[in-house]
């Protein structure tokens, strides 16, 4: 099964989500070093490995598309 192309426009909102993911798992990443509620810190840590997996995910999204046709 042949994979379809992204159009241009839909790249732009994958790298859109890309840096918005990134900005979340730096600030996640940041904060859960500081705070001292053990489950705020556990909901964080949680938060930095889903955000992680979203940012590796998309990464693999882009990468393995077709050019544009």
């Amino acid at each position: 099964m042949r994979a379809q192309s992204l159009s241009l426009h839909e790249k732009m909102e994958i790298q859109e989500l890309l840096q918005f993911k990134t900005a979340c798992l730096n600030k996640s990443t940041m904060m859960k070093n500081l705070v001292q509620d053990q489950d705020l810190k556990t909901l964080l840590e949680k938060d930095v490995q889903q955000a992680t997996q979203a940012v590796s995910d998309l990464n693999n999204l882009l990468a393995n598309s077709p050019g544009l046709q």
